[in-house]
């Protein structure tokens, strides 16, 4: 398992609303053809295939590859709500470092409905009974979507804690919002500021407004993973490479800390990411660019000290200072993130993986981080699972 994987290809189809968008087959199947295309591989080289979606029958993924080629390779489906991307991700490179595969497919797809995130089973225990119990005795507001009360919560943590300020979340969607006007993939490319996402409706007086919440989104993105000496062996690029990478779930913490902050996955993010920096013989301080989880302004926030970007409670000061974009210590999110280029949730993991291919490979544009030789992914879901991943120039 020691041996780097390459990411000889990705691709992506532009995010768009609940309503506009293809079908999941074509949005699927064009990133697909895209990666492929990127890779300078065919379908028929590929040896396994894990498609990830959240919402979809139980074979959507042979659906959507089906549409791009039937050659009989195993197609396995994958569910690990928000971080299902990611997962697709890392069940491919297991199985390229492990060596059962040379050259392997990961894609991720979702077609999704306007509106919060909602169970989709009422006849059945839902996975977030604890969740929902820890949360009603901690905060109540039953009246919120689930996720509105999860990370909302978490950032109403910090502000009790830390003293931060409502307008420093503001801060972080409005950055988001001047990195993605320049990615025509996004959802969103209207410039916002910090102001204006404060005016933004309420949606939890004194803890959040609409504009600090990513919307629901389509999309599809892929990636094409392989061995060294499969890239060697066809002469594909070899120039961005995983490094490290790991896949945490929850742990007793997430409950019996009795914390907001841990319920939203804090402890199973530093986990994953600790465990990245000392397979990789890292720091935090040696990444230069970073896609992260922030489905919620709030979460981008405590991501930061989970991630070891800043010491807990000085996140704020880094937001104010400036070193999460351009010219500061850390660009984050250079893609404008889940809150502007959008989630859709199968999709969102192998998104943040194209971004950070293209960064590495100085292919990025007007959102290039100059430099850049080291990216970190982090994709969060709860339930849980959180998969923290390095990427390295070759």
């Amino acid at each position: 398992m020691a041996e780097t994987t390459v990411v000889a290809g990705v691709g992506m189809v532009p995010f768009t609303k609940p309503g506009a968008s293809a079908s999941y087959v074509q949005m699927g199947a064009q990133a697909v053809r895209q990666a492929l295309a990127d890779a300078g591989v065919d379908y028929t080289q590929i040896q396994q295939a894990y498609a990830g979606y959240v919402y979809g029958d139980s074979t959507c993924g042979q659906r959507v590859l089906y549409d791009v080629g039937m050659s009989g390779i195993p197609i396995i489906n994958v569910n690990n709500n928000c971080a299902t991307g990611s997962t697709a991700l890392f069940l491919a490179r297991q199985a390229i470092a492990s060596g059962l595969a040379e050259c392997v497919l990961a894609v991720g797809f979702e077609q999704m409905q306007p509106g919060a995130i909602a169970p989709g089973f009422a006849d059945r225990p839902s996975p977030f009974q604890r969740f929902d119990a820890l949360t009603d005795d901690l905060l109540g507001h039953r009246e919120l979507p689930l996720a509105i009360r999860y990370f909302g919560g978490a950032g109403l943590a910090h502000m009790q804690q830390y003293g931060t300020a409502l307008n420093t979340f503001a801060k972080i969607r409005a950055k988001a919002s001047r990195h993605a006007a320049n990615n025509p993939l996004a959802l969103f490319r209207k410039v916002v500021t910090a102001d204006e996402v404060m005016a933004s409706p309420v949606l939890w007086p004194g803890v959040m407004t609409r504009l600090m919440a990513c919307p629901p989104t389509c999309g599809g993105a892929a990636a094409v993973l392989c061995s060294p000496a499969f890239a060697r062996r066809h002469r594909l690029r070899s120039d961005v490479r995983i490094a490290a990478q790991a896949l945490t779930t929850d742990t007793a913490v997430t409950f019996e800390a009795r914390d907001m902050r841990e319920l939203v996955g804090y402890s199973m993010t530093r986990a994953a990411a600790q465990a990245v920096y000392q397979q990789a013989g890292i720091g935090a301080q040696d990444v230069d660019v970073i896609e992260l989880h922030d489905c919620f302004a709030q979460n981008e926030l405590i991501t930061y000290e989970a991630l070891g970007l800043c010491e807990p409670g000085a996140a704020e000061q880094l937001v104010c200072d400036g070193d999460n974009t351009y010219g500061g210590r850390f660009v984050v999110n250079p893609s404008g993130g889940l809150l502007c280029k959008g989630h859709p949730l199968g999709a969102t993991g192998l998104a943040q993986c194209t971004e950070l291919v293209q960064q590495l490979r100085g292919s990025a544009g007007a959102r290039q981080v100059e430099g850049a030789r080291l990216a970190l992914q982090h994709n969060l879901g709860l339930g849980g699972a959180c998969v923290v991943t390095l990427y390295e120039k070759g």
